[in-house]
């Protein structure tokens, strides 16, 4: 089993963030959202990996090799940037006849059950129904639960089956030769070469796929939705993770994640709050939000944030004497 994680987006719905660092690289819940997927596939035994890297792309490659030592890792090159279809046939003279292929898109964190997935007798796309399709992927499918078309971000829908960003292939040469065949032909669609045109080649073709329903589906792509993921994940973490901080005059209220080397004192952290390493917390109030690493924040109160990494906040402070019957609105 060869896994490949294209992850050479510039993740311009995350910026100012993305500005200094890929979007695999963003922290939610007290790791990189890389590292929630490779963590899972390496649990699963998985240890040859190939990144497709591309905006910011030497970062992702420093990191994997510091975090993951021991991991067989290869990593091409994206550029320019032409689509999932692309990305992955970049990967072809690392993919023989006969390998299984994995393909697991960067930027989205979600549950599958690996083990399961992996004995399938068919080749399989994750798939999670949704209210709205036409933002995803779709996949149409017969009575017997095999795919007969894919159609990338329809206009008017005919499934509700949207493509998670997980692939499982049987055999990736076929999937490369017809990913070449697309590309080598120059048959693009809305500018892009699709990884769901390959594959509905190979459906043309006679392959039979199948899909495999997947449960939580975090969508990292923009504020909102990191801090939803953010706080989703510390809430299922916080049994696993449940330790008792201990900083001077300051109130934790769980479900937090506090990295390692931080200062913190006269605060209230939490819920819902994820903190890099080194930082530095005085006099603040913080709630559903992401801080980075070597930050440092006084008198600062903050619901739903992101903070990068050495970023430095200091808010207002006021000291007042107030006598009856007086109103103050400081908005």
């Amino acid at each position: 089993m060869k896994i490949i994680i294209p992850v050479a987006g510039i993740g311009s719905k995350l910026r100012p963030h993305t500005h200094t660092q890929p979007k695999a690289l963003v922290p939610v819940a007290g790791k990189p959202i890389l590292s929630h997927i490779v963590d899972y596939l390496i649990e699963g035994g998985n240890k040859e990996f190939i990144f497709i890297i591309g905006y910011l792309g030497d970062k992702i490659e420093d990191y994997v090799k510091t975090k993951y030592p021991s991991l067989k890792a290869s990593f091409v090159v994206q550029e320019p940037r032409e689509g999932t279809g692309h990305a992955v046939w970049l990967a072809r003279d690392l993919v023989k006849d006969g390998d299984e292929l994995l393909i697991v898109l960067g930027d989205t964190i979600i549950d599958y059950d690996l083990r399961t997935l992996l004995s399938m007798e068919y080749s399989a796309l994750g798939v999670k129904k949704v209210d709205d399709p036409r933002q995803f992927g779709v996949a149409e499918i017969d009575d017997k639960g095999f795919i007969t078309k894919l159609d990338e971000k329809p206009s008017i829908p005919k499934s509700n089956l949207a493509l998670v960003g997980i692939y499982r292939l049987k055999n990736g040469g076929k999937l490369m030769e017809a990913l070449d065949h697309i590309i080598r032909n120059d048959m693009r669609q809305n500018d892009e070469f699709h990884l769901t045109m390959g594959i509905q080649r190979l459906i043309t073709n006679g392959e039979k796929i199948g899909t495999f329903q997947v449960g939580n589906w975090f969508d990292c792509g923009g504020k909102a939705n990191l801090l939803e993921t953010n706080a989703t994940l510390l809430k299922r973490n916080a049994d696993v993770n449940k330790q008792r901080y201990h900083y001077n005059n300051t109130i934790i209220i769980p479900p937090v994640s506090i990295a390692p080397n931080c200062d913190i004192s006269d605060s209230i952290i939490g819920p819902n709050v994820s903190i890099g390493e080194n930082t530095i917390i005085r006099h603040s109030i913080l709630s559903d939000s992401i801080i980075g690493s070597y930050s440092q924040l006084e008198t600062a109160i903050l619901h739903q944030s992101v903070i990068g990494s050495d970023a430095y906040l200091k808010g207002l402070s006021q000291s007042l004497n107030i006598g009856d019957s007086t109103e103050i609105d400081f908005s």
